[in-house]
């Protein structure tokens, strides 16, 4: 006699769960593939229980990372970062009060350099401040004072600082790197503009959209990438754009919200080749103080109207999390989605800069997994 095989359909139980304790054989109709009732699995073949545990609820104490399928809800999930947790508190302030100002590293190393004073006279800065965790100290000034520039960096002792305003109406190309202890100047963006965003480290960065001069006018979509010793253009974004917000790295970096006009929610991914339209912001807004990465990111405060609002991208969708003390437009955002900085900017309609500093500290949670 030969081997005596199942069809599929003997597998499906009564409520629509599939029991894969033995081996499987046959098709299954296509009329059946979009059908809800074949997406709760209530067991798995040894090939997928022996990587992924199945737990009747969730383990007591999951580390970041840790993936399981829950059998009480039918649900892979994954520790992670939970959007939702998270607070602002007043922090330690810096010494000079400016907005418009680049800011670059993390929470508890950070750098935010240049940016301008307040009313009458909104003066351009070339003032560097370096914050070690608990003090915030001036070091040594940028060679070109300018106001809405960009930056990269992941700590306080290897940054870059390009493009943004020396003057009225005057924008520019030149880039700086700092090694710790000063600032050096090194090859030119190819393009002229202010306001824009950016993403990465200071030897592999990404520089995208802003505006060239007299703002609104000559609003841009360049795309720009630096390797460490030159700028190259590279795909274009989608939506013309300055005052908007972005993060991550040169291959994968988010650009979201900021001004056209009017201001847009708009919300593209880079991959390393080219931008994509993804879900836009839950509010039209720009100049955000703003952290993260594509996977997980926050744009809090901006304008206008001036705003205490906080957003939290999960790598999918934006969702509206615990607010800002205050409203706050052009402040610097530095760090990630779980331990971040916004300092400075401005904390009401008028003119008037602050040296406010207030951290955003947020905790992990279980997500659940989307299978496509």
């Amino acid at each position: 006699m030969g081997a005596i095989t199942r069809g599929i359909a003997n597998n499906i139980l009564g409520n629509g769960a599939v029991d894969g304790t033995d081996a499987l054989t046959g098709t299954i109709p296509a009329t059946n593939i979009g059908n809800p009732s074949l997406a709760n699995l209530t067991t798995f073949p040894p090939s997928v229980d022996a990587g992924i545990p199945q737990v009747a609820g969730d383990p007591p104490a999951p580390s970041e990372g840790d993936v399981w399928y829950n059998t009480n809800t039918y649900k892979l999930k994954v520790r992670g970062v939970s959007a939702p947790a998270g607070t602002w508190a007043s922090g330690t302030s810096k010494n000079t009060a400016t907005a418009s100002s680049t800011g670059s590293g993390t929470q508890t190393a950070a750098l935010v350099t240049g940016g301008r004073i307040g009313a009458p006279t909104y003066a351009y800065q070339s003032i560097n401040e370096s914050w070690n965790g608990s003090a915030w100290t001036e070091v040594a000034d940028l060679n070109t004072v300018r106001s809405g520039a960009s930056g990269a960096g992941t700590e306080n002792t290897s940054n870059l600082v390009f493009s943004g305003l020396v003057s009225d109406p005057t924008s520019t190309t030149a880039t700086e790197t700092w090694n710790g202890t000063s600032w050096t100047e090194v090859n030119d963006l190819n393009n002229s503009r202010a306001y824009g965003a950016s993403a990465g480290t200071a030897t592999s960065a990404l520089m995208f959209a802003g505006a060239g001069v007299p703002l609104p006018g000559q609003i841009r979509t360049f795309t720009e990438s630096w390797n460490g010793t030159s700028w190259t253009e590279v795909n274009d974004l989608n939506a013309s754009r300055f005052y908007l917000g972005g993060f991550g790295t040169a291959t994968s970096a988010l650009a979201f919200g900021g001004f056209q006009p009017p201001y847009i929610a708009n919300t593209e991914t880079w991959n390393g080749t080219s931008w994509t339209e993804v879900n836009d912001m839950n509010t039209t807004n720009g100049a955000f103080c703003d952290a993260g990465s594509t996977s997980a990111g926050i744009a809090a405060g901006g304008s206008p109207p001036q705003t205490a609002k906080n957003e939290a991208w999960d790598g999918t969708s934006w969702t509206e999390v615990g607010d800002l003390p205050v409203s706050i437009s052009y402040g610097s955002g530095v760090g990630t989605s779980i331990a971040a900085l916004a300092v400075g900017g401005q904390q009401s309609p008028s003119a008037t800069t602050s040296a406010d500093v207030y951290e955003w500290n947020a905790g992990t949670g279980n997500l659940n997994v989307n299978l496509a």
